[in-house]
């Protein structure tokens, strides 16, 4: 699901692969009908660039709450079910979903000499605070395309130095994925 203005084309010597362009408004509920569109289709895995549009984009969460009319408080009400209905989405489909993550500079506000200033903190994902949460595991990757996992529920990557992110590290989540015990073969268990 390309929403980077068909930058998906870039990557067309890697191999064949189905695309779905996205274009705006993007809207929670066109990201859940892209989903559902590859789901139906059979797609093993999706995967979605980006999902930071759904968020601050064109027609995303955070225009469409500054433009409602009322109480800004109370309008959170009426788009969180929005944003969260693409979250569970999903988390809910049969596929595996690869979801990249814009970021940008981070800053805090701290007081210096009498005086309260900027201060960078590193990088933050565009997208709403906590969706990490809701992710397996989350990589955080450099300009020199280092990836060192920042949320790892896996095992298999916390804690370890950056890497580059190859075919291998494909292989190790899908044995990952591939592991444990089938549900019928436990029945019995529960």
């Amino acid at each position: 699901i390309d929403t980077e203005n068909n930058s998906s084309h870039l990557y067309s010597h890697l191999g064949n692969f189905n695309v779905l362009s996205l274009a705006e408004p993007f809207s929670p509920e066109r990201y859940i009908d892209a989903i559902e569109t590859c789901d139906k289709a059979g797609m093993k895995v999706i995967i979605i660039d980006s999902i930071s549009q759904e968020w601050e984009g064109s027609g995303g969460i955070l225009e469409t709450h500054g433009n409602m009319a009322g109480n800004s408080f109370t309008n959170w009400n009426r788009v969180t079910p929005r944003h969260n209905a693409f979250v569970q989405t999903m988390l809910q489909s049969p596929c595996h979903i690869i979801a990249t993550i814009r970021s940008k500079q981070d800053y805090v506000l701290s007081e210096r000499n009498g005086k309260v200033v900027p201060e960078k903190v590193g990088l933050k994902g565009v997208t709403r605070d906590g969706m990490d949460y809701e992710l397996t595991i989350v990589f955080d990757i450099d300009i020199k395309h280092h990836a060192t996992a920042s949320k790892d529920r896996t095992g298999l990557f916390s804690d370890k130095p950056a890497l580059i992110i190859t075919e291998s590290t494909g292989a190790l989540i899908k044995d990952w994925c591939m592991s444990g015990f089938k549900v019928s073969d436990i029945e019995d268990e529960i």
